[in-house]
């Protein structure tokens, strides 16, 4: 072989081994971000079932507009896409949702949190 064709197979080793660094990368960008996605859909089920709760008579086992004593379902604490806790006051449910992906920072997981009242659910990401 040749010095040029010796230039080319190692230049498109490089090229190559540059384009499989790349696609890892925007793999983990993307499995991160499906992650956080699917831990907000969870959260947004769980408020949803905290205001069924909330605005269920207590004499139908409901909360009768309070959030005491509702609990997040045992088979749904956790989950394919993270774990969930919530803590619970008379007026409001705060659900954090901790992913299995590891966030932008390179060390934490993906954690949302998701506040639930009476009349509006707010929802703040953590590690995005």
């Amino acid at each position: 072989m040749g010095q040029q064709q010796l230039l080319l197979i190692v230049l498109g080793v490089i090229i190559v081994g540059i384009a499989v660094v790349v696609g890892i990368n925007v793999f983990t960008a993307s499995s991160s971000q499906a992650n956080r996605d699917a831990v907000t859909a969870d959260l947004t089920n769980l408020a949803s079932l905290a205001h069924t709760y909330y605005r269920k008579p207590t004499a139908l086992a409901g909360g009768g507009n309070t959030f005491t004593g509702w609990t997040v379902p045992a088979p749904i604490d956790t989950t394919g896409n993270g774990r969930y806790t919530a803590t619970v006051g008379a007026q409001s449910v705060t659900i954090v949702g901790i992913g299995n992906e590891t966030g932008n920072d390179g060390t934490g997981k993906v954690q949302v949190t998701m506040i639930v009242g009476p009349d509006k659910i707010t929802s703040t990401t953590v590690n995005n």
